[in-house]
């Protein structure tokens, strides 16, 4: 049973009412020029024949038409992208315009866009990490979860860097022996958005299960070397135990240590510089795992054979010509 691809048929019906009544024209026209020079009508009818034809052979190929199904293998394949956002108090600073969070808000939305295709997750962090949005294709979901991001978010406290990282790995999937014959765990990335503040433990030990996972960290500092204070609640800006003005900086070291222990990349983000455009490059470039091979029935399409035969007319169409006025 033939089946079409592309059943426009009312389309094709105006066009094709269309295309015969510019034949019909030029027929009226070439008839009346031949009995004026004594030409017979039969000598042209071959010709219209031809072009009706061709012109049905053109239609039918447009409309794809398929018959039978043939067996096509899908590979199925994709990334993991994981999302950590620093989103203790620092992260108000105004040193990047117009604060550090916002701007990180901003860039994080422009490279959710770019992986329609992957798994997304978003994970926030301070004194403690939490997973505000598990691992999804849904990117409209992560959207929402990123504009919603507040220093609020967590309770006050010094800024853990392990926290996430021990919280991802958790989420991660084993690493498969080489000799197994199992499925391979998906690519994952790491994207850590913060101003490098770290009161935590050593992070050799996290870093190390990570890069044995596979997974690659990219780092985004966000905020500048010579900082900016922090707005409080209450008005004015938060202040420390002797009642000194806090002041901010960006704190590199741990963020690159990140990066160089994973094989991954460390960039900054602030009102001179945005990092993001060379992680979305290097995220793009990772090669997805494949996941699985199936088999699927797919209509077989045979555009291709009206299309030859149309071809073929328009040919024949153009070597024979008739002879209207003779010497």
């Amino acid at each position: 049973m033939i089946t079409w691809a592309y059943p426009h048929f009312l389309a094709v019906s105006l066009t094709a009412a269309f295309a015969l009544l510019l034949l019909l024209v030029h027929w009226r026209r070439s008839h009346r020029v031949g009995r004026a020079l004594g030409s017979r009508a039969r000598h042209r009818g071959w010709k219209l024949t031809l072009r009706v034809l061709s012109g049905a052979a053109l239609l039918a190929a447009a409309l794809g038409p398929a018959l039978g199904v043939s067996q096509q293998p899908v590979r199925t394949a994709g990334k993991d992208v994981w999302l950590l956002v620093d989103v203790s108090r620092s992260m108000d600073a105004p040193d990047v315009a117009p604060t550090r969070l916002l701007r990180a808000q901003a860039e994080l939305r422009e490279l959710v866009a770019q992986f329609p295709a992957d798994r997304l997750g978003l994970v926030v962090f301070g004194a403690e990490a939490v997973v505000q949005c598990p691992l999804t294709y849904d990117q409209e979901a992560v959207q929402v979860f990123i504009s919603t991001l507040r220093t609020s978010l967590l309770p006050s406290g010094p800024t853990t860097l392990r926290a996430p990282l021990e919280l991802v790995l958790s989420r991660l999937a084993p690493a498969v022996p080489a000799a197994s014959t199992g499925p391979l765990p998906r690519a994952t990335a790491v994207v850590v958005v913060s101003d490098g503040e770290d009161f935590s433990e050593n992070l050799e030990q996290p870093l190390r299960e990570i890069a044995r996972s596979g997974a690659r960290v990219y780092t985004v500092g966000v905020g500048t070397s010579a900082g900016g204070k922090i707005p409080s609640a209450a008005g004015g800006f938060v202040k420390d135990a002797k009642g000194q003005v806090v002041q901010t900086r960006l704190q590199e070291a741990p963020l690159l240590q990140l990066a160089a222990q994973t094989g991954g990349q460390y960039v900054e983000l602030n009102n001179e510089q945005n990092g993001f455009g060379t992680v979305l490059r290097s995220l793009r470039t990772m090669q997805g795992t494949t996941e699985q091979v199936r088999t699927v029935a797919v209509a077989d399409n045979r555009y291709r054979y009206p299309l030859a035969a149309a071809v073929l007319l328009l040919v024949l169409d153009i070597v024979l010509t008739v002879t209207i006025i003779r010497p």
